[in-house]
């Protein structure tokens, strides 16, 4: 499938325009930013876990489990409309080849977009269990969506539609399960402890 028109189209082409004359460095230093922004969010998550298991926290330690199950998820689900959708890459349907970073080859699907599915998942995550965090985390989250459409990976409507799927399948998962996966935790003996002691439980947005 070919996007040639449409708003989406329309904003990819500004997009694009608006990086040329931008020096080579800043697109190399834009595509590395693109895998750091993830291992960021990934590292403020895994934090927040480590936090929970030190404090005896249950329903800390089991949010955070559960946002990386989300967002690996929704990862999967996002290559699976990949494989149904077959939208070609604007670098090449769009005719504008001009872009900072380099174009996928031939059959790396466009729609959704894998990055942005992922930022917004632990995004997601990082938001549920620890609010005082959105004001970092979803900046970040933006910042990859956008990263991607300015090196001409991505339309606007793929990143639309990754944050969706990213957010969406990430809430689900830990507002559906933290209540049995902190049970669960919470009859698990705890390290350094007599036997029986148990997690305690906190309210993940503490």
């Amino acid at each position: 499938m070919r996007v040639t028109d449409g708003w989406s189209a329309e904003l990819y082409r500004d997009a694009v325009r608006a990086t040329e004359g931008v020096p080579s460095w800043a697109g190399t230093a834009l595509e590395a930013s693109s895998p750091g922004l993830l291992l960021l969010l990934g590292l403020l998550l895994a934090l927040t876990g480590w936090s929970g298991l030190r404090r005896r926290d249950a329903a800390a330690l089991a949010g955070a489990l559960l946002a990386v199950g989300g967002t690996l998820a929704a990862y999967a689900l996002s290559e699976a409309v990949k494989v149904v959708v077959d939208e070609e890459r604007p670098c090449r349907a769009t005719g504008v080849t001009d872009t900072l970073g380099a174009c996928p080859p031939p059959g790396d699907w466009s729609f959704t977009s894998n990055h942005t599915t992922l930022a917004f998942g632990l995004a997601t995550g990082l938001v549920l269990l620890r609010p005082r965090l959105a004001a970092l985390a979803l900046p970040l989250a933006l910042a990859e969506a956008l990263s991607r459409v300015l090196l001409g990976a991505h339309y606007p409507h793929d990143v639309v539609a990754g944050a969706a799927l990213g957010s969406g399948i990430t809430a689900a998962t830990v507002l559906l399960l933290l209540p049995p996966a902190t049970a669960l935790l919470r009859r698990r003996p705890a390290t350094g402890r007599a036997e029986g002691a148990s997690l305690r439980v906190d309210s993940p947005a503490a």
